[in-house]
């Protein structure tokens, strides 16, 4: 009987520590068997820390890093020196007008530096599924995403940079949002490249600067002035010889 007893406490006891009383509220601290890393030490905010020469948690952002979330999102909650970016700028960090309107064109100015941001921005996030010139037959596709769209379609044409701005930001459908990836500047620059792919699809000659147009004729040209005909048989120095040494004979 003994045994049993004990046998039957030591099962009790070992249910009790592998499961637990879940749902059950505490006065006191519980006592863990497993504690699962439920209580770690760890630093809080604006608490005191004896490391630092000003006793506190809270350190600067180290320079280059990007937090999570957006600061431009930031509630003006503090007094009326705070600088809210978006009030000031909404152009920038919204893609609205004060009014509430998508932009046209560009809040930032659009140069060779802005355009070579956007191609490197756009090649690491967005060409995976977008592909290199915009189609939507990116990688993603062979593995069953066949819902991308193509920048080359009427509508993505026609539509405002501001609405455009918005979607890599807060995503849409099945894209994921990128406003914490990508900083506004950088979202701008991978419209303006996203613009010229979609320009370059539609290009013209007419759309070539006038000191290029020589160069890109030419271009064109050359494969036609170079190849050589499948019916003539190339004559070499070594067959003209020998021919003429026949003929003297």
């Amino acid at each position: 009987m003994r045994i049993f007893l004990g046998i039957f406490v030591f099962l009790c006891v070992a249910t009790v520590s592998i499961f637990g009383i879940r749902g059950t509220k505490f006065t006191e601290p519980p006592l863990y068997v497993f504690p699962d890393m439920d209580d770690q030490e760890k630093y809080r905010p604006q608490g005191e820390n004896t490391f630092y020469q000003n006793r506190m948690d809270d350190r600067p952002v180290v320079p280059g890093t990007i937090a999570r979330g957006s600061s431009w999102e930031t509630a003006k909650v503090f007094n009326e020196d705070f600088n809210y970016a978006q009030a000031d700028n909404p152009e920038l960090y919204t893609g609205k007008t004060r009014s509430g309107e998508w932009v046209r064109g560009f809040p930032v100015e659009v140069n060779h530096a802005l355009m070579e941001l956007g191609q490197q921005k756009y090649t690491i996030f967005c060409q995976v599924c977008h592909s290199a010139i915009g189609d939507g037959d990116g990688i993603t596709k062979q593995y069953g995403v066949a819902t991308t769209l193509s920048y080359h379609d009427d509508r993505l044409r026609d539509m405002a940079e501001g609405e455009i701005f918005n979607t890599i930001t807060h995503g849409k459908n099945t894209m994921s949002g990128y406003g914490e990836k990508l900083r506004p500047e950088e979202r701008w620059a991978v419209i303006a490249y996203l613009r010229a792919l979609q320009r370059a699809q539609n290009g013209t000659l007419d759309d070539v600067p006038t000191p290029f147009k020589k160069e890109l004729l030419e271009s064109l040209q050359a494969p036609a002035q170079d190849s050589t005909p499948a019916d003539e048989p190339e004559t070499t120095q070594e067959d003209d010889s020998s021919t003429q040494a026949e003929s003297t004979e």
